[in-house]
């Protein structure tokens, strides 16, 4: 296995962790929020802040460690994307931003406004599709050099079916992803109102996932034939990601192993990020940058590998710890503790 092979997967490892609990941390947001619109906050705020509370401080840790990996391993890819992803990259900056200051001062300060609560969940909204155009962009026909210089043409991105498709399969994976999630720890919980209410929710949002994957792949047909075909050459990974997908809505229809239901969605993305990353291979911008063309030097590939090891070697042992002091704590999770906001 070549250098180039490790360090992208090793970012791929990093960057698929985030999409799961930046996921369930941005659903968590949106379901909050509609339910104070729609009158069921008694059922559901309760639950979504017990779960928020000590993990939206460490959410954005894998995004981090992705783009610095990112520039550390591909550093040519701080030229060609630097510029065409100045304005979404910005806004999804700021849109973090707004998630933090809000979480902060609902969490430490007691601003409790309806207002403000929709405008955090919105921002679970907004976040994934803007941070989405980054795989829209990856595909090509997005971009021309000028003078030399990657120029993003913004109304191809805006009016690209491509591009829309893969807005809406942001959206609706978060909510789904959310929703089991959400599901399963309301259950664990022994909360049996929010668990029926999730449930409903897992249900409704996982027909729009699996459909709006489906569109992304017939777009893909068009827009870029020969990543279409490497797409359908790992059919067998789809078809097993498709497998895990009825699984877990099974599991799910018949209020049973909630757990285990999660874990399905789990290698069901997982199986879905494999078969794209592997037909995406070698490219990171169709047609102007690959993986050889643009790594950096083997002294600095080993450095930053051995960086990602050592901070995998903290950030795991951190998350079981925050698992089982919190998120799977009976007492935490039932109210029972008073460090709700910890």
């Amino acid at each position: 296995m070549t250098l180039e092979i490790i360090g992208i997967s090793a970012l791929g490892l990093f960057l698929f962790g985030y999409i799961i609990i930046a996921s369930i941390d941005f659903g968590a947001g949106f379901f909050n929020a509609y339910s104070t619109i729609s009158g069921k906050q008694h059922i559901l705020t309760k639950i979504i802040h017990r779960y928020l509370s000590p993990v939206w401080e460490v959410t954005n840790v894998f995004l981090v460690f992705f783009f610095v990996g990112m520039v550390g391993f591909f550093p040519k890819t701080a030229y060609y994307y630097g510029t065409t992803l100045l304005v979404p990259a910005s806004i999804a900056i700021i849109l973090l931003a707004i998630r933090g200051a809000y979480y902060a001062f609902t969490t430490y300060g007691g601003l409790k406004h309806k207002r403000y609560t929709i405008l955090y969940g919105l921002t679970g909204l907004f976040i994934p599709a803007s941070l989405s155009s980054v795989l829209t962009i990856s595909e090509g026909g997005f971009v021309t050099m000028e003078n030399s210089a990657p120029v993003l043409d913004y109304w191809a991105l805006f009016t690209s079916p491509l591009s829309w498709s893969i807005v809406v399969l942001s959206l609706t994976a978060v909510l789904y992803i959310s929703a089991v999630f959400l599901t399963w720890y309301a259950h664990h919980a022994n909360d049996e109102a929010a668990t029926n209410l999730l449930r409903k929710y897992s249900l409704s949002w996982a027909g729009p996932a699996i459909i709006t994957a489906a569109g992304i792949i017939f777009e893909m047909r068009t827009h870029n034939p020969e990543h279409y075909q490497r797409l359908v050459d790992l059919w067998w990974l789809f078809g097993l990601s498709v497998l895990f997908f009825v699984g877990t809505v099974y599991l799910i229809w018949k209020r049973r192993a909630y757990g285990l239901a999660f874990g399905l969605l789990v290698g069901q993305f997982a199986l879905a990020f494999l078969a794209y990353g592997a037909s995406h291979y070698p490219y990171l911008l169709y047609p102007y940058l690959t993986l050889y063309d643009s790594f950096t030097n083997k002294s600095m590939a080993l450095a930053l590998i051995v960086a990602f090891i050592a901070g995998l070697g903290l950030l795991l042992p951190s998350l079981y710890l925050l698992l089982k002091l919190f998120l799977f704590n009976k007492e935490y999770v039932q109210g029972n503790r008073n460090d709700e906001h910890a």
